[in-house]
């Protein structure tokens, strides 16, 4: 060993209940939606462009705390290598240096700061940092995903970074609305500008975008498309920034009514075969599919599924409605969709065909 002189150093469905509201009753209400504003921006966005050179820069950029652990090499001094968990005081502890301050750094300030203190008691230390596993982290994800709010990420593997693209999953995938072209990163640390990430370019060409690293605090925005946007929406929908299946109710004619999961970029026809498909009973040339609108009106369409072919894909909380052959009430029908209520709306039913006889 080269040793110098030693010196210590000190140191995160409400449709089916509007439902009953419309069959009750001839008109619907309007449900107040609340609309979320888009990131206000004065000027242009910075875009991640260089797939490599954006991603070392967001890895580069990470902020070490707390509940990270990191591998720290000296070149040929072993006693110096092992991995570090940076402890609740934001600090870790080596031989001869005793305890270094790490919180708030980034791993390229830690590694020229383990330099400089090593420099007085090794020749020339050759000192290489690998943050290995992240802490838990909390981000925003707002905007175009099926769970907006707070959510809370964690990586109990260092082969597992915690990205943007995980952190979107996490909040569900991003909904049929999305412009996954225009999804803005805000450092919480406002040392530096908002970001916007095509992650389009992940799923429609050979350029992967940047997946940057997110940090505690961190704001996500997904923006929505324009209404005229002609993005294929069933190609962002099997992707992985998609959840893997929405919840559809299915009820009527079908082999086995009730709510359903089905992949996102599903037509209403794959969505009846995955209820068990229609029943010999089934007036497929009727069937009626209700969604809540952006303006939270309940909007109903009749359907001919009898090719059990469609161009519509679902969205979560749809409702799809097979009919009977022979017409029936709006109570029996009611009471079919709504099997608890089932018998009340029966007797009902029967004591209204005894007034009109």
């Amino acid at each position: 060993m080269r040793y110098l002189t030693f010196t210590r150093l000190p140191g995160s469905l409400a449709l089916a209940t509007a439902l009953c509201a419309a069959l009750a009753h001839s008109a619907v209400a309007q449900l107040p939606v609340p609309q979320q504003e888009p990131v206000s921006q004065s000027a242009p966005l910075p875009v991640l462009s260089n797939p490599r050179e954006n991603a070392d820069t967001a890895a580069q950029s990470y902020v070490l705390g707390a509940g990270d652990t990191v591998e720290i090499a000296v070149f040929d001094y072993e006693e110096f290598t092992g991995a570090k968990v940076i402890l609740p005081d934001g600090n870790i502890s080596l031989s001869l240096i005793g305890t270094v301050p790490v919180a708030g750094l980034t791993v390229e300030q830690l590694t020229q700061s383990l330099t400089n203190r090593l420099q007085p008691f090794l020749v020339n230390p050759v000192v290489t940092v690998v943050l290995t596993t992240l802490r838990p982290v909390t981000v925003n994800v707002a905007g175009e995903v099926q769970h907006p709010g707070p959510i809370q990420l964690s990586s109990s593997e260092s082969s597992v970074k915690l990205t943007l693209s995980s952190a979107l999953v996490a909040a569900g995938g991003v909904t049929q609305d999305a412009d996954i072209r225009q999804v803005i990163l805000r450092r919480a640390n406002g040392n530096t500008e908002p970001v916007v990430i095509n992650l389009w370019n992940a799923i429609a060409s050979e350029s992967a975008p940047a997946d940057p690293i997110v940090q505690d605090g961190d704001s996500i925005y997904v923006s929505r498309l324009l209404a005229e946007d002609t993005t294929n929406r069933r190609l962002l929908a099997r992707s992985s920034f998609s959840p893997k299946t929405v919840r559809v109710r299915v009820v009527g004619e079908v082999t086995s009514p009730g709510e359903v999961q089905v992949p996102p970029d599903s037509s209403l026809s794959s969505a009846v075969a995955i209820a068990g498909g229609p029943t010999d009973d089934a007036r497929l040339s009727r069937v009626a599919f209700i969604r809540m609108n952006e303006a939270g009106r309940i909007d109903r369409q009749t359907l001919d599924l009898q090719n059990l072919t469609d161009n519509y894909q679902v969205q979560e909380g749809d409702v799809i409605i097979v009919p009977k052959k022979s017409s029936s009430s709006v109570l029996d029908f009611a009471g079919r969709l709504f099997s608890p209520l089932g018998g009340l709306l029966n007797l009902l039913n029967g004591v209204g065909n005894l007034l009109n006889q």
